[in-house]
């Protein structure tokens, strides 16, 4: 089998018209590229540390400038080259990014000492422009900066102001450069959404066309076009990714898929099970079960570092994934073709967290790819690479999967193994198993499935807490359960389940779970802590 480069995706040369995403370090560079999308225009995040040339060589629709927490006056802040606006590609400076677009264009950024954060007033001194369009002459918006624009490029039109800042936002429809100082990205902002639409619609004059309709029919052809009359295997998890993009590759390549599902002995209580029965009923694709929990369980043993313990459960489903595809043309016989194509869910934010999406710091590596051994023997197939999550399920949907399996929570594929802090061993992951199906069962009795992205149940192995059980001292392991709401799993917050439930959760776990003799709650958004323990 040939080998390949295991970080590439396998559609690049496929890519849908962006708008690129320069991040500048802020908080909110996804959520923009998401309200990009969510008003139906593609969208990309690169780092500003990406060449103009290089931008301006993937052919933009449009570009958008993050904020960021620099100022435009310090030794190492980032700049904008003046032939980055110079290109004719139509640029939205947003908050930092509007202050450098200011700067770059001869504009006058003043360092006031006046500081706007949060909820402020923007009055609208042009309600006519292609930005405010159809808004109030007043309205709220979410502000976060030092630094405020004093002067507009020449050129340019200012087009609202702040008590704070003389120059909110300014606009030249005749070299397509727009920007505001305020977040149209957040929700506070009450017309946010449509300020962004007006850009890129009026302003970058993009049609609303990325739909998952779209989105299913170009990645249709681009497995198609990557497989041809090859052979792909794709490994089942049980998750909504790795069921979407097998369901993708079947609509594409039919019987040249074969999926594969490892029991690697780290998945929840009933859920091998449940992969076997639903998701075959469902598609019905040829699926091949490989049961590898010794093989699993041994290259774990003793390790208890997160990173380590994701880099061993990644390379293993790969050494898997190639026995089975040996077996899968063995049982073939000697007209069999081999099995080039190995199909995985990677999703935008796994690439973004891995380091591979905006040049930010590895916040950890994803099994599927930070986690690759480097002789990779398979060619991948990663149809979900640019999706957030929500819009997999969308793509679910549109493909006909039933909702069991489209909006199941998500559940990571290195599985258990990363929600035991520490070493992993057959005892702890039964304990673990248990104490989750409880969570699980409560949770579904309540009601609140659908109303938390996902709650993991977190096994503390190397801590042991002193408790009282049946009138006698125990030394027991706590569990820590962590309920988050989130959209895309870019950031989330911690649910606030009912205290009825977590009672009952907590009570059921200490009596029905032996040496489990402590529950505790995880209240931590994200940022700062991530919605996995390790």
């Amino acid at each position: 089998m040939p080998s390949a480069t295991p970080a590439a995706a396998p559609d690049e040369d496929r890519s849908p018209d962006a708008v690129l995403v320069v991040d500048f370090g802020a908080q909110y560079a996804q959520l923009i590229a998401r309200r990009v999308r969510e008003a139906r225009v593609y969208s990309e995040i690169v780092p500003h540390t990406m060449p103009v040339s290089e931008m301006l060589a993937r052919n933009p629709k449009a570009i958008i400038l993050s904020g960021g927490p620099s100022s435009v006056y310090a030794e190492d802040a980032p700049h904008v080259g003046p032939e980055l606006f110079e290109a004719g590609v139509p640029v939205f400076g947003i908050c930092y990014g509007f202050q450098a677009m200011a700067k770059a264009l001869g504009g006058h950024v003043a360092r006031t000492g006046t500081r706007e954060y949060g909820g402020t007033d923007l009055t609208v001194t042009r309600p006519g422009s292609t930005l405010f369009e159809g808004t109030p002459a007043e309205q709220s918006v979410w502000m976060s900066h030092g630094d405020s624009v004093a002067e507009a490029p020449e050129g340019f039109t200012v087009s609202a102001s702040t008590p704070g800042t003389p120059v909110a936002a300014f606009e030249s429809d005749e070299k397509k450069l727009y920007g505001v100082q305020h977040h149209p990205e957040v929700m506070h902002s009450t017309h946010g959404q449509l300020i962004l639409e007006h850009f890129l619609y009026r302003g970058a004059g993009l049609a609303p066309n990325w739909t998952m309709s779209s989105v299913v029919e170009d990645s249709v052809a681009a497995i198609r076009e990557q497989i041809g009359s090859r052979r792909a295997i794709c490994g089942l998890s049980g998750g909504v990714d790795s069921a979407v993009a097998a369901a993708l590759v079947q609509k594409a390549v039919g019987s040249q898929l074969t999926c594969v599902y490892v029991d690697h002995g780290l998945m929840r209580k009933g859920e091998s099970e449940q992969v076997e029965k639903d998701f075959v009923a469902a598609t019905g694709v040829k699926l091949k079960v490989v049961d590898a929990e010794e093989r699993f369980l041994d290259a774990l043993a003793g390790v208890a570092d997160p990173e380590q313990k994701r880099k061993i459960i990644g390379r293993e489903f790969i050494r898997v994934f190639e026995q089975a595809a040996s077996e899968i043309v063995a049982e073939a016989g000697e007209h069999g073709e081999s099995v080039d194509f190995l199909v995985q869910g990677t999703l935008y934010p796994d690439v973004v967290e891995s380091g591979g999406g905006t040049g930010t710091a590895n916040i950890k590596s994803h099994h599927n790819v930070g986690g690759l051994p480097e002789d990779l023997q398979f060619r991948l197939v990663e149809p979900l690479r640019r999706l957030f999550k929500d819009e997999v399920r969308m793509v679910g949907q549109e493909l006909g999967l039933p909702e069991e399996i489209v909006q199941r929570q998500p559940f990571p594929g290195p599985g258990l193994g990363i929600r035991i802090v520490g070493a992993v061993t057959r005892e702890r992951l039964d304990l673990l198993r248990e104490a989750d199906a409880i969570a699980r069962q409560e949770l579904t009795a309540a009601g609140l499935d659908r109303d938390i992205w996902q709650c993991p149940v977190v096994l503390l192995a190397d801590v042991r807490s002193v408790g009282v059980q049946g009138d006698g001292r125990t030394y027991g392991h706590p569990v820590v359960l962590r309920p988050v709401s989130s959209e895309d799993a870019m950031t989330a917050d911690w649910s606030r389940l009912p205290y009825d439930v977590l009672a009952r959760i907590s009570t059921r776990i200490t009596n029905e779970v032996d040496e489990v003799n402590r529950v505790t709650l995880d209240i931590t958004s994200k940022p700062p802590g991530t919605i996995e323990w390790e």
